[in-house]
């Protein structure tokens, strides 16, 4: 095997763990975000050419992803707001003033 077709196929390992994760954080099952963040990989190269079919369909899956939780992000502040709304009509049960002065 030449170093140049090992080192290819190095990159492509790394690449497709990369995207491996990527496509295990973008399933609607993963549940929400840990709080660890993500950091750009480095030293990964230029995606190989075989590779770039699943990261367009990876690309795709995330932004459907981003779109649902946009849509329930806004249910959610919409729920928020009818409680609130309710909850600004209760009349208050107890005391509001205490007269000091007497």
């Amino acid at each position: 095997m030449s170093p140049d077709l090992g080192s290819r196929d190095d990159e492509r390992t790394r690449w497709e763990a990369v995207l491996d994760q990527l496509e295990r954080d973008a399933e609607p099952t993963a549940g929400p975000a840990t709080g660890s963040g993500w950091s750009e990989p480095t030293g990964l190269g230029p995606i190989p050419r075989e590779l770039v079919g699943r990261a367009s369909r990876l690309l795709a899956a995330q932004r459907d992803r981003i779109t649902a939780l946009e849509v329930g992000r806004r249910s959610a502040g919409e729920h928020l707001g009818a409680l609130r709304a309710v909850d600004a009509t209760r009349e208050p049960r107890g005391s509001v003033y205490l007269d000091a002065s007497a």
